[in-house]
């Protein structure tokens, strides 16, 4: 991964009904409300963080 590289996350599921772990996740993201977008600098902490909601995020952009 090059320095300060990004990577646009879009929220694409709804956290109802969802484990603590996975909400705290998404807001950890910075995402909350459903087709928000966010920009994020690309580090492994940031891609461990998406798979771990892949169900519910959508990589728009890297």
């Amino acid at each position: 991964m090059a320095k300060n590289t990004t990577i646009t996350v879009q929220q694409i599921g709804s956290p109802i009904r969802r484990d603590k772990s996975q909400r705290a996740t998404l807001i950890g993201l910075g995402l909350n409300k459903m087709n928000k977008q966010r920009e994020l600098v690309d580090t492994p902490e940031v891609r461990g963080m998406i798979n771990k909601v892949p169900h519910l995020v959508r990589v728009v952009g890297e």
